[in-house]
């Protein structure tokens, strides 16, 4: 956290990350069910929030949108080190609106457009960028939610 952040910022950060821990978990036990169109989304996500609470933390007060690529290259402004997740993000971007609506696909619905291996990408990527951004919050000295199954 930088040095200009106060309490006040962290303890938004934990909301933020707590909910993006807990949406990769939605995003899990969507896959366990077969609802992979859903896990992808929830996975989107679930990075998206992670990469919210990380700017929230340094004090930043508008992070709306929803592109997970914009949100990191204004990470990357304060965290150089985040710069190896941009591929991740672009895939994860994919998932935002044609997991959800079928006149975003050329054919078919979401229900068929995604399986299994869609969601197990998106959920290996979603984890990645959550850890990523634990990691750089937890170089201030708190404790931080973290993913499950990290250790």
């Amino acid at each position: 956290m930088s040095a200009g952040a106060t309490n006040q910022n962290r303890v938004e950060a934990a909301r933020w990350l707590k909910t993006a821990v807990a949406d990769l978990k939605a995003a899990r036990w969507n896959a366990q069910g077969e609802f992979f169109n859903l896990a992808c989304f929830t996975a989107q996500q679930a990075a998206e929030k992670a990469l919210k609470a990380l700017l929230l933390s340094t004090g930043e007060r508008d992070v709306r949108g929803h592109s997970v690529l914009s949100l990191l290259e204004r990470a990357v402004t304060l965290r150089p080190e985040l710069s190896a997740l941009r591929a991740d993000c672009r895939v994860l971007d994919r998932y935002y609106i044609p997991t959800r609506y079928p006149d975003a696909l050329p054919e078919g619905s979401p229900v068929e457009a995604f399986g299994s291996e869609d969601a197990e990408d998106a959920l290996r990527r979603s984890e990645k960028i959550i850890i990523a951004v634990q990691k750089a919050l937890e170089e201030d000295g708190h404790a931080w939610p973290t993913c499950p199954g990290r250790s």
